[in-house]
């Protein structure tokens, strides 16, 4: 067994980085593979309720614990017609979705989502398509969904069944507007009027919407930086948030690189608040632009899951990773990495829910069950709400190809409003075990601290249908308490979490 390297931690309840945003806990429901169908939404299963939501789903979202769902898409919302997912189900039109090759069925819509997030206590995200759409179908979306009634639209919502409106406050400017693979992609200049001539016009019906603009689909895109420029020059006194996705895998062996995946998330977010600051800073404006990192998650995009499905399929099995104990300490060091920066990141969708690279896999008239990244986003939903604590940190550091040396801790440190404080932790040392010492004497005395550690000894182990509880956080019994001080072993490619109880 390689040699411990000692790592050291403290913090004060004085010195804060910000509240945690109750919306920094999203996740991402699309109608891409089997996320919507035989995902959340499957008639006849055994555990289907009246809706057809599978309740066996319904249990693992609330022990996962998402505070908002974004829907429905993604790249599928650029070619998609609201209307074909309201009313009654047998005269719903089948369509060609056009971003995944498939056939959609809308027997699943708007309707049915909004159920959804209701009976799962989650705020309802809505895209709207700017790819083959605009402005109007916007302004009708807005009115069906959260106007009263008394018109054309919120009366045909009635009809539907729904009297109440379903007050959505969040809603995505168009998806990915940068990229070539977009039905509808537009140049930054293009974007950036439409998405201000598109908020403006929101904003007549309800003033108070959050209204989220396009940023740049990746950090990797050329135009990078001059995108969001461009588009906030355009849009930027009219929205609240621009977005940023990332999604993270091994490239050409390099796991060194792969487990601080989370330096390149930081840079991103670096260079998206640096841009939009500077574009205010120009239009000398006293407003900030937040940042809604609304698709994030590792996803094994060189490596395609299954076979490819015939063209024009019904919810064909697609992007189904199944992730390792290595993705799910991967996957944590980027849960610490936006609550680290939650003073500007004040959204964030995990992409995406079910089956489609998702903490939660089911089968057809099956179980479900959680896959390994499931436990670092519990934890932090669970355990990461109240005020985020600034953290001194020393330790070790490890050799990467792509960032050079990196620090071996990643940890953020969130004061509970039960009075507790959690410490999040990930060793990215694919070899050496910590030692963390944690000096919390600041909080003037504390009960008992406990840890919970998700580890293997073999990187690459994975929860399948075959063996669903192969990975899962167990108790981590290497506590030490010396006055105001905690020692703790973290293991080799280790997520932590530990609480220190009042």
């Amino acid at each position: 067994m390689a040699e411990n390297h000692r790592a050291r931690i403290d913090f004060d309840r004085r010195f804060t980085v910000a509240e945690v945003p109750e919306r920094l806990f999203g996740s991402f429901v699309e109608h891409l593979g089997r996320c919507v169908y035989t995902g959340i939404y499957e008639p006849g299963h055994p555990t289907a309720d009246a809706g057809g939501l599978r309740r066996d789903v319904l249990d693992l979202v609330a022990e996962l614990g998402p505070t908002m769902i974004r829907y429905p898409g993604g790249n599928f919302v650029s070619g998609y017609r609201w209307e074909d997912g309201t009313g009654p189900k047998a005269d719903r039109p089948r369509r060609l979705d056009l971003a995944w090759g498939v056939t959609e069925t809308n027997q699943f819509g708007l309707g049915e989502v909004i159920r959804f997030c209701r009976t799962v206590g989650v705020e309802p995200n809505m895209a709207v398509n700017l790819g083959t759409r605009g402005v109007q179908e916007a302004l009708d979306l807005l009115e069906y969904a959260n106007h009263p009634s008394g018109t054309h639209w919120s009366d045909l919502r009635r009809s539907h069944g729904d009297e109440e409106p379903y007050g959505i406050k969040l809603w995505c400017l168009g998806n990915e507007m940068d990229g070539p693979w977009q039905i509808g992609q537009r140049t930054a200049t293009e974007y950036g009027r439409v998405a201000d001539q598109t908020a403006r016009a929101m904003r007549m019906i309800d003033p108070g919407l959050d209204l989220v603009a396009c940023g740049s689909s990746s950090r990797a895109m050329p135009t990078f930086g001059e995108w969001e420029a461009e588009v906030l020059a355009q849009s930027y006194e009219s929205v609240d948030y621009i977005s940023a996705h990332a999604y993270y895998q091994p490239q050409d062996g390099d796991v060194a690189s792969f487990m601080a995946s989370a330096q390149d998330m930081e840079l991103f977010i670096d260079g998206v608040i640096a841009t939009a600051d500077a574009v205010g800073a120009k239009l000398k404006s006293d407003k900030k632009i937040d940042i809604s990192f609304d698709e994030w998650n590792v996803w094994y995009q060189s490596a395609p899951t299954g076979e490819r499905p015939e063209p024009w399929a019904e919810a064909p099995r697609q992007l189904e990773d199944v992730y390792s104990a290595m993705d799910a300490v991967v996957f944590g060091s980027l849960m610490i990495t936006l609550l680290r920066r939650s003073d500007r990141v004040t959204a964030a969708c995990l992409a995406q829910l079910v089956n489609v690279i998702a903490p939660i896999m089911t089968e057809p008239g099956g179980p479900a069950w959680r896959q390994t990244t499931f436990f670092p986003f519990a934890e932090a939903s669970k355990f990461g709400r109240g005020t985020v604590l600034a953290v001194n940190a020393e330790g070790p550091t490890f050799a990467t190809a792509k960032f050079g040396e990196v620090a071996a801790l990643h940890s953020v440190a969130v004061a509970n409003e039960d009075g507790s404080v959690t410490v999040f932790a990930v060793n990215r040392d694919l070899e050496h075990p910590l030692t963390l010492t944690v000096d919390a004497s600041s909080l003037g005395g504390f009960g008992e601290v406990t840890c919970s550690t998700l580890t293997d000894a073999d990187p690459d182990a994975k929860n399948t249908l075959a063996d669903p509880e192969r990975v899962a956080p167990a108790v981590n019994g290497s506590v030490v308490v010396e006055g105001g001080t905690v020692s703790v072993e973290l293991p080799a490619m280790s997520w932590n979490t530990i609480r220190f109880l009042p």
